[in-house]
């Protein structure tokens, strides 16, 4: 099996990264963090222009869409970038599990989010939202927004909801939450790489004892390990993404989780003090993946989901 991208999904995939270079999207999710949403709404009208909503709506009444390697593209994107905003919510899972009207809404730039008790008790950013859900066993139920939660990370901002009357009955659940969770994995990827380039580039310029720390040994090592890790959790992601199932979605999820976790280890470690500062940069995606890491099903359920996929077998 071939995980290399073809021509139009690189030109995608530069075209995306060309965008959200130039769209500072770090001042978006600091601002979308203090209750600022205008930066970050932005910049959602930008990416649904480029197609990023609309990735898994059929294009055609025959139920054929996109295949999921652009969504995998796209959300290890956002999640290089830290793009705030529900794009879970919308263009994995709702954009799975509605129809109609509701489905084309969400292809054309609707700002939707969902709660999908247990695994997602919660609605992310409920209060931006113009649409908000809560999935369950009779279907998608259109709900109000409540109490609102904080969260490890900032710009992810939790809400209570209360669920009102039936609005799509489809059985299409299985399917958008692994969607979901894929799209999770790809931001975990992306969030991991930009945790390595920035840690590379730290080391490289940080000076101790006469010489860059990035010419130690040990430090060397470190980085290397967080390297090989994801260049075997990419091949997970991109292998979902072409024959995707429940095992094949959540072994994805577990392998991109352990790399960036251990990515954002690596890279608190090696800029030692000023990791720790809120006001620096790298806690954007430290906090990021600590918050991503248990978000779509928690290591331990796509663990325990993978044991019972060969169990069976």
């Amino acid at each position: 099996m071939r995980f290399e991208l073809n021509p139009d999904q690189q030109d995608f995939a530069a075209s995306l990264d060309a965008l959200l270079s130039a769209s500072h999207p770090v001042a978006a999710a600091r601002a979308w963090a203090v209750g600022d949403h205008a930066p970050g709404l932005a910049l959602w009208r930008r990416l649904t222009e480029q197609g990023v909503c609309a990735l898994v709506v059929p294009e055609s009444n025959d139920g054929m869409g996109a295949t999921p390697v652009e969504l995998v593209v796209a959300f290890e994107g956002l999640g290089r970038h830290a793009v705030p905003g529900p794009w879970v919510e919308s263009a994995a899972y709702l954009a799975t599990e509605l129809s109609g009207a509701s489905q084309a809404a969400i292809a054309a730039g609707t700002v939707a989010t969902v709660a999908v008790p247990p695994h997602t008790p919660y609605a992310l950013d409920a209060d931006v939202a113009d649409q908000v859900y809560v999935a369950g066993a009779d279907g998608v139920r259109t709900a109000t927004a409540g109490e609102l939660h904080v969260a490890v990370d900032r710009a992810r901002r939790l809400f209570d909801v209360t669920a009102g009357p039936v609005h799509d009955t489809a059985d299409r659940a299985g399917a958008a939450f692994d969607l979901a969770a894929l799209a999770t994995a790809a931001q975990l990827l992306g969030a991991g790489e930009r945790l390595l380039a920035d840690s590379v580039t730290y080391v490289k310029q940080r000076r101790q004892f006469g010489r860059e720390i990035g010419s130690y040994q040990a430090i060397k090592h470190k980085l290397a390990d967080v390297r090989i890790a994801l260049d075997f959790a990419r091949p997970l992601a991109y292998g979902a993404a072409l024959e995707p199932s429940a095992r094949s979605v959540s072994a994805a999820k577990v392998a991109c989780g352990d790399a960036a976790y251990l990515a954002s280890r690596t890279g608190l470690q090696v800029h030692g003090a000023i990791g720790y500062t809120q006001e620096f940069d790298l806690s954007v995606w430290i906090t990021k993946v600590r918050a991503l890491v248990t978000a779509w099903g928690t290591p331990a359920f796509h663990r325990a989901r993978i044991l019972d996929s060969l169990v069976r077998a």
